[in-house]
């Protein structure tokens, strides 16, 4: 009996479910910019309903344009929890996934779906328990005959992306963080988390000029070393 060349995509070590968790307190945006202001995905990729939530590692796919073969291997291999990321090109002349792949990603208790393509379908998928991430709609359904890659380094909306990453996405977009960077971007994310809301009781009690932007002004040549905004 022949080996699949599919054996062994799917073992891959994924960032951890404690840290998952940890994750699902923090927006992307916190995420992201504690990260450099790295790891965001383009702006095409949106959440179907802006209330969906996703959170995991990363299952990467690399499909053809137009193609959903590799996608349907994905949902065959991919773990329970793992969020299915797809580099389906941004082509939106068809699309890529609909109910019928959907809930078969549920009953696999997949985590999510990432697809830089389209979707169809959106009245059953906008209701559905599935968060799910896409780049447009379109009524054309995909082809199935054309060869791809899966549980390797992809780049997605213009972030590159490894097996077992982090996979955080909310009303904001999707943000993809480094497995090896996780654990110190959640630390950063709490210390950002505290300052922030330092500074949004700042607000309320009408300290309304940022503390740091004097000297930002005098960095950038705008005021001089003795001048102030105030």
């Amino acid at each position: 009996m022949k080996t699949s060349k599919f054996n062994g995509t799917a073992s891959f070590e994924r960032v951890t479910p404690e840290q998952v968790e940890r994750a699902r307190e923090f927006q992307s945006a916190v995420l992201c910019d504690v990260a450099g202001r790295r790891g965001a995905l383009h702006a095409r990729i949106q959440p179907l309903v802006s209330k969906m939530m996703v959170a995991g590692p990363a299952f990467p796919v690399e499909a053809r344009p137009g193609d959903n073969l590799m996608f349907h291997v994905a949902l065959a291999l991919a773990k329970p929890g793992d969020i299915i990321v797809v580099d389906g090109k941004g082509y939106e002349s068809s699309a890529l996934f609909g109910e019928l792949m959907v809930t078969q990603a549920i009953a696999a208790k997949i985590g999510g779906l990432v697809v830089d393509g389209a979707a169809r379908d959106l009245d059953t998928l906008c209701h559905s328990t599935m968060p799910i991430f896409a780049a447009g709609r379109n009524p054309a359904g995909p082809t199935k005959g054309l060869d791809g890659r899966i549980g390797v380094a992809i780049s997605l909306g213009g972030v590159s992306v490894e097996p077992g990453d982090l996979v955080v996405g909310d009303c904001d977009g999707v943000v993809i963080i480094p497995r090896a960077d996780v654990e110190k971007v959640l630390l950063a994310a709490e210390k950002k988390v505290a300052a922030e809301a330092q500074r949004l009781s700042e607000i309320k009690e009408g300290i309304l000029v940022s503390p740091w932007l004097d000297d930002a002004l005098r960095a950038a040549g705008v005021i001089g070393a003795d001048e102030t905004l105030e």
